[in-house]
């Protein structure tokens, strides 16, 4: 590909590029924008526009590049797996982005990127503190009556009479403060006129048909490292690895004369850089990697939302998704056939239908203890808008045991929406297929492990009153040990709404933070490897998305994130491309966007 071919280079084609170069592309056609992605076409994929079956996504790992963390004591010496998206359109409700903007990045904060936020939504119906006309659907379920599988309303009944402190509302996804703490049904990313999985590559790349000539996408190929000269990016050397056949290792070059921006996630983005020369100067030089701009921050700072989601047994006519989930392609059909006839059904389902983002009350306080108390007082005490945790019901089984598939199962999800605990990645080689060194420093502190330890239970203590709870599935849960109250089995049924909670000892306390320990994994919400910041701070880029000490070099995913979001991290990466297309529009002079 010879030099100026191209405007801009993406490497990674993932959530956030899909925004950046759709909204560039449709404001000026005449640009040359070129989308390297490693992963594979998404477009009209059964897996990845079919709701239902993002399950069958981590199972056959084609859509992902798994990373094997290094082993970890916090753990128990346990590998994490962390999974990172590989497709056109990546893993495809931003809260509370104020301290964003307070570590120095103008025009990050909450006035600036709500607006943003909802310019990428139609909220159908239409709902307050929500877009209505933006590219990426969300379905909102406002009422119990919307509720398809049961196990959501059991949730929300359970709350209104077991939990009258706190309210019931119709979202508690908005991006208010006042929305926090409180229950409601959860919306999803589904087109409700076709029941499709609404995706950026769907609808900011694939839909510009017209445009074909102005973006290409190289699939199949992964990017080594940013070309330089005089410390301006000028372009990528690149591996195509299409086909088993053929030696991956020839290096092909592509060339930008405008910008190269980097758009392959926490992991990869962080990863390219350091294979460019840009990182901390020890690392690089003990891998032979000449230093191109000495910055420390690169690959730090991993965040991630750690979580569980014990599984519970159900009565047999409960609805779940276990079927689509587990089903052969015969028990599959009817649930497909009805999807294909109008967009309905369990198939335009995740199984996730109602939360709360919770914060503690004086009891909650009590039960998380002395280990908690520190940090409540210094990072959310003061803080309204900050959650400590996320609880959802989930109807389906999510675990690995065989024996579980056999029977109906929904699970509790919960997970510490701001850990103390941070972790990093960085390169081993410059092999751009070599294994990355992660740590991703799950349990570290001693506060998260309180954090999960009461999640455990206060969800728990939910299970039990669903009017679906036929006990809990022993194998997936702590065990306790014998003659403890807390022993988990099967039970004929929910105990009243209002009946006493389980006494737990202290042995029961070990005996949960050890199943934590085994089990606790990643909610695939990591960021912030190329954190936005000061550069004396370890920041990586400014707020106009520029790597430091270089030029014509960008970064656009959810790498660039600060600090951790109480959120599912979707929203945060449509955020951070709607941001970022109209600050690069910015410098190029293009309107429109």
């Amino acid at each position: 590909m010879a030099e100026s071919t191209v405007d801009i280079i993406f490497a990674g084609g993932g959530t956030t590029a899909c925004v950046v170069a759709g909204r560039l592309a449709a404001a000026d056609p005449t640009l040359n924008i070129l989308i390297i992605e490693a992963g594979k076409h998404s477009e009209n994929v059964k897996n990845h526009i079919q709701p239902a079956r993002y399950c069958n996504n981590f199972r056959l790992g084609d859509s992902f590049t798994f990373h094997v963390a290094e082993p970890s004591a916090s753990l128990d010496g346990r590998k994490s797996i962390l999974a990172s998206g590989k497709a056109v359109g990546g893993g495809s409700a931003v809260n509370y982005l104020d301290d964003w903007e307070k570590l120095g990045n103008t025009g990050w904060g909450s006035t600036d990127l709500i607006p943003l936020a909802n310019k990428a939504e139609a909220f159908q119906p239409t709902l307050p503190g929500h877009g209505s006309s933006g590219p990426i659907s969300v379905t909102a379920v406002s009422s119990l009556e919307q509720i398809e599988s049961g196990v959501g309303e059991q949730f929300l009944a359970v709350a209104a009479v077991r939990d009258s402190e706190r309210k019931i509302i119709p979202d508690s996804n908005n991006l208010s403060a006042s929305t926090i703490n409180n229950y409601s049904p959860w919306s999803r990313y589904v087109s409700p006129q076709t029941g499709k999985r609404s995706d950026t590559a769907h609808h900011y790349i694939y839909n510009q048909g017209h445009n074909t000539k102005n973006i290409q996408i190289l699939t199949c190929c992964r990017v080594k490292r940013v070309m330089f000269r005089n410390k301006r990016a000028i372009g990528v050397e690149y591996f195509d690895h299409h086909s088993e056949t053929v030696d991956p290792r020839t290096a092909l070059t592509a060339y930008a004369s405008k910008l190269v921006v980097l758009s392959s996630g926490v992991f990869g983005s962080s990863a390219i850089l350091e294979r460019s020369g840009i990182g901390a100067r020890p690392a690089l030089e003990a891998l032979g990697i000449p230093v191109i701009a000495e910055l420390p921050g690169v690959g730090e700072n991993y965040n991630d939302h750690v979580c569980l989601l014990p599984p519970y047994r159900t009565s047999d006519d409960e609805i779940t998704l276990d079927e689509i989930f587990y089903g052969t392609d015969q028990v599959i059909k009817p649930y497909e056939d009805r999807w294909l006839q109008d967009g309905q059904g369990l198939m335009a389902h995740n199984g996730n239908e109602a939360g709360i983002k919770i914060r503690p009350n004086e009891q909650d306080l009590r039960m998380l203890g002395s280990d908690f108390s520190p940090r409540w007082e210094t990072f959310f005490k003061t803080h309204p808008d900050k959650p400590i945790m996320c609880f959802a019901p989930a109807a389906y089984y999510a675990g690995l045991d065989s024996e579980a598939r056999r029977h109906k199962h929904f699970s509790m999800l919960y997970y510490a929406d701001y850990p103390a605990s941070v972790g990093s990645t960085h390169i081993q080689s410059t092999d751009p297929y070599f294994p990355l060194s992660v740590r991703p420093g799950y349990l570290d502190k001693a506060e998260d492990v309180a954090l999960l330890r009461w999640g455990y239970k206060w969800t728990r203590e939910m299970a039990r009153r669903m009017n679906s709870y036929r006990g809990e599935f022993a194998p997936d849960h702590p065990h306790f040990p014998a003659g403890s109250q807390a022993t988990c089995g099967f039970a004929d049924g929910p105990i009243p709404v209002l009946g006493p909670d389980i006494k737990y000892t202290a042995e029961d306390d070990k005996a949960i933070d050890a199943f934590h320990r085994a089990r606790a994994q990643t909610t695939w919400h990591g960021l912030g490897t190329c954190a936005m910041k000061p550069r004396e701070l370890g920041g990586v880029v400014d707020a106009r998305l520029s790597v430091y000490g270089v030029e014509g070099l960008k970064i656009a995913d959810l790498s660039i994130a600060p600090t951790n979001v109480s959120t599912n991290t979707y929203s945060t990466a449509l955020m951070i491309g709607e941001k970022a297309a109209v600050l690069f529009a910015e410098e190029l002079g293009i309107s429109g966007v």
